[in-house]
């Protein structure tokens, strides 16, 4: 039996993935400070994001006394990784457009960090997903931010709309990674009873 699972995440899509996946749990977040240490490898930096995030959410329940029925707690963050830079979320239109016009015709990573947390451990973990771009034309870029708004996206793109359709050449790795969860992997990385 599964035991209640808390999601400290507010990321539709991690919501819509572990519904895919048919796993049962609530959302509850806590806002959070996302800022790392510049001596952070890329690869570190989602789980010390998401470690946070779940401990916010974790301290918050125990403080309300609603932690007695010992949930698990699961919460991940996603970065984009060019050339050992990391790409954050764009600040506004002018930032996607840059951001992407640098992600055009490179491979880059997507490095999504994973904590769990339960009453007696922490399982925590990071996986990376290599995305290649097709060279995109400023038209293109450009319609892909005028329409679909991406600025809650590391790297200013998500893969599952139109700019993954027409603009991704390749990928290694998991795709639902770079979705922002590699769910597959979580899943079997949950406690049972």
């Amino acid at each position: 039996m599964q035991r209640p699972l808390i999601l400290a995440s507010q990321s539709p899509r991690r919501k819509q993935l572990l519904e895919w996946a048919e796993i049962n749990f609530t959302v509850e977040v806590v806002e959070t400070d996302e800022s790392f240490s510049a001596e952070l490898d890329p690869v570190e930096i989602p789980i010390h994001i998401a470690r946070a995030k779940a401990i916010a959410v974790r301290e918050k329940r125990r403080k309300e006394g609603r932690d007695a029925e010992t949930p698990v707690y699961l919460a991940a963050d996603t970065v984009v990784v060019l050339n050992n830079e990391i790409i954050n979320k764009p600040k506004d239109r002018a930032d996607a457009i840059a951001m992407l016009s640098r992600l055009s015709g490179q491979q880059h990573r997507v490095i999504t960090g994973v904590v769990i947390l339960n009453q007696q451990e922490e399982i925590a973990f990071s996986e990376t997903t290599q995305v290649q771009f097709h060279e995109l034309t400023a038209a293109q870029i450009e319609h892909y931010v005028d329409q679909y708004k991406p600025y809650d996206k590391a790297g200013a793109y998500a893969i599952q709309e139109w700019i993954g359709v027409i603009g991704i050449a390749a990928i290694n790795g998991d795709f639902y990674n770079v979705m922002g969860l590699p769910v597959s992997r979580v899943v079997k990385a949950l406690p049972v009873g």
